[in-house]
């Protein structure tokens, strides 16, 4: 049987006011292009809102004060934030019931907390702690001495290696592996020798890690993935990385060796960082941008290598366009300052 909500109880769930027919029931959800008539989308930016008219919605979250006379709305003061969380009441997650899989593998002085569930093919190493509540997916490999907070869920496939620490309500996604060794080698002649990785990595509280990323070991010491980040897919964070406080790390991002990326930062995809650098708080590293230099607090740098302020590369890319009529506009002052100076000599 399908879940159905009226438009009162979701206001009420999203602490937002209803306009229009309260008691209309709502189906589900739907982007703002492709929702009917018994489903709530939102509009949040300027350009939904201007096409509000479009929707074909039953319902649509909105900003506080916004008018759309014949339409049914929730007034909230962040609409995107809104549909996402009443995205929960209509696709609800599934809870696994506490228990050890008799498949599981688990090793001599594990402290397990309450509620948690261990998996098929789970193998946990010796003295390692899980906080309660969390869930161990099928196939994940724990290693000795690792630490669990509580709340967590770490999806199938996912390695953490020894000694390594994971906060509460941390989410890791299918694949990752978390304590791999650091890119160490000392070079001696022609050979490379390697150095021993022996710190660890800490994962803090609320963090959300993508499928697929690699987080390096520390030398000493620790990798450090800070309160509330959140890492896409494919990203490798190396030896001794520090990433601040709710920061943001897309697709591909490759961060070097012992670099300190502050708080609300945002890396975009493919961006790459150079190590032993500092990049400061609420920076904006574009797509595909190459960094080799610090970069101080507030700043936007964009695409390309070398990383360049975000106006100046806006200016660059107005002139390439231009470059080849430039050029031939330059070879023909170059020839007439020749046969200017040609006459000057001959004179």
């Amino acid at each position: 049987m399908s879940t159905e909500y009226s438009l009162q109880y979701i206001a009420e769930a999203a602490n937002g006011e209803a306009v229009g027919e309260k008691e209309k029931k709502i189906l589900g959800v739907a982007p703002f292009e492709t929702a009917d008539n018994d489903q709530i989308t939102f509009a949040g930016a300027q350009k939904f809102l201007k096409r509000i008219d479009d929707t074909q919605a039953g319902a649509i979250f909105v900003p506080n004060g916004f008018e759309a006379p014949g339409k049914n709305l929730i007034r909230v003061k962040n609409p995107q934030l809104a549909f996402a969380k009443v995205v929960g009441l209509y696709h609800p997650e599934t809870h696994l019931s506490p228990g050890i899989s008799s498949k599981a593998s688990i090793g001599e002085g594990v402290h397990t907390g309450d509620r948690v569930f261990i998996g098929a093919f789970a193998t946990v190493g010796n003295r390692v702690t899980i906080g309660s509540g969390s869930i161990i997916q099928d196939g994940v490999f724990i290693a000795d001495d690792a630490v669990i907070g509580e709340d967590v869920i770490i999806y199938p496939n996912v390695t953490i290696l020894n000694r390594c620490r994971i906060g509460n309500r941390v989410t890791i996604h299918p694949g990752t592996v978390i304590g791999s060794d650091g890119y160490g080698f000392v070079p001696d002649g022609g050979h490379y020798h390697k150095i021993p990785q022996v710190g660890i990595v800490q994962i803090d509280d609320d963090v959300e890690i993508g499928a697929c990323n690699t987080i390096d070991r520390a030398t000493f010491g620790r990798t450090w993935i800070q309160h509330g980040v959140k890492t896409d897919n494919l990203v490798h964070i190396a030896h001794n990385v520090v990433v601040g406080e709710d920061s943001i790390i897309v697709a591909q991002v490759g961060i070097a060796g012992s670099t300190k990326i502050g708080h609300h930062a945002i890396l975009a995809g493919q961006a790459g960082i150079s190590g032993h650098l500092t990049i400061g708080n609420h920076v904006t590293v574009g797509p595909m941008t190459g960094v080799g230099k610090p970069i101080s607090d507030g700043e936007v740098v964009s695409s390309g290598s070398p990383s360049m302020p975000h106006r100046t590369w806006l200016r660059v890319q107005r002139i390439i366009p231009a470059l080849p009529d430039m050029k031939k506009k330059i070879a023909d002052l170059e020839k007439k300052l020749a046969d200017l100076e040609k006459i000057i000599d001959e004179r």
